[in-house]
């Protein structure tokens, strides 16, 4: 979806933004008269036209969908992002990876009976079942835990 910088952006008509989005032309437009979307611009034969940030957007507000997110709700989180600044953002981020971590760790620590309780022969099975960045990432959970004697 990515243009070339040099390229001007791909612009959809709406039959063709839905097609992509893998949702109706209805919701499109239903998408755009509560603000959750807005075209691009306007063709000489008045049509709208959108660009690859709001396939990205409606791809973003399926997922909160998914998630049991109300229209009303997605609506103020695309309101409040539009308003916060860069160091904002970056906070928020930095904030959701520690809740992150800290959700790993715990799932780590159900997890520590068990793998504990493996042979040696078992252990070296799993790891190698297992992704080399999967692997690396619970040996640095299991660090961080001080229980690195598995890999």
């Amino acid at each position: 979806m990515r243009h070339a910088p040099n390229e001007p952006p791909r612009l959809y008509r709406i039959g063709e933004l839905s097609q992509l989005a893998g949702v109706s032309p209805r919701t499109i437009d239903y998408y755009t008269g509560l603000g959750l979307l807005a075209p691009a611009k306007r063709s000489a034969g008045n049509y709208r036209l959108y660009d690859d940030e709001t396939l990205t957007r409606i791809r973003r507000i399926e997922h909160l969908k998914a998630q049991k997110f109300s229209l009303e709700e997605i609506r103020e989180q695309f309101a409040a992002l539009s308003r916060v600044t860069a160091d904002e953002i970056v906070s928020r981020k930095l904030t959701e990876l520690q809740s992150h971590l800290t959700q790993l760790e715990r799932e780590v620590k159900e997890l520590e009976p068990v793998l504990d309780q493996l042979k040696p022969n078992q252990a070296k099975r799993l790891f190698r079942a297992i992704t080399p960045q999967t692997a690396a990432c619970v040996e640095a959970l299991l660090l961080l835990l001080g229980k690195s004697n598995l890999m």
